[in-house]
């Protein structure tokens, strides 16, 4: 007996039916096509998310070759990235650097004494600092988010740059 004409796949029981339906069937056709690697289950769970994305655009008549071509195109898409992907990995990597392991002990040592520094520092002072000197925001655009005065920011940042200086002398 045919639906009638009014029922969309946008009504719950009708794309529930669909799912039901067509779900399993799905299923199988990408993993008889391309194998477990390409995870057949969540291209399936893809297609049915696109499909009620476009419920309104899809009659329910054709909803089977909506998911199947969607599905098919998902895993192709897939198929695709995982070349590119295995092509990258085998393309030699540089590993040739011209800094030497003394100055990369150096860059080492010299973070964690910076790291130690600022563990130092109040929160309300560490806060300010890395706002302003790493996130590279001015003095009233922290006092907006941190809901104090620009007096209060600067004597922060300033306090904090006062405890690094000292804790930080040999650099």
């Amino acid at each position: 007996m045919p639906k009638p004409l009014h029922e969309t796949i946008c009504e719950k029981t009708v794309f529930e039916m669909l799912f039901k339906k067509y779900s399993k069937d799905l299923h199988n056709f990408l993993y008889y096509k391309f194998g477990e690697r390409l995870n057949p289950k969540d291209k399936v769970q893809d297609a049915f998310i696109k499909l009620w994305e476009n419920c309104a655009k899809v009659s329910s008549d054709k909803a089977k070759s909506f998911l199947f071509t969607t599905a098919n195109n998902l895993m192709l898409n897939e198929a695709a990235h995982q070349k590119v992907v295995l092509k990258h990995q085998k393309l030699p990597q540089k590993s040739e650097t011209k800094e030497t392991p003394h100055y990369k002990l150096e860059e080492k040592e010299y973070g964690e004494k910076i790291e130690r520094a600022l563990s130092k520092l109040t929160e309300a002072q560490r806060v300010a600092f890395l706002m302003n000197r790493v996130e590279g925001k001015r003095f009233k655009e922290i006092a907006a988010l941190l809901d104090i005065s620009t007096k209060a920011v600067e004597k922060r940042i300033y306090g904090a740059l006062k405890v690094l200086r000292k804790d930080i002398k040999g650099l």
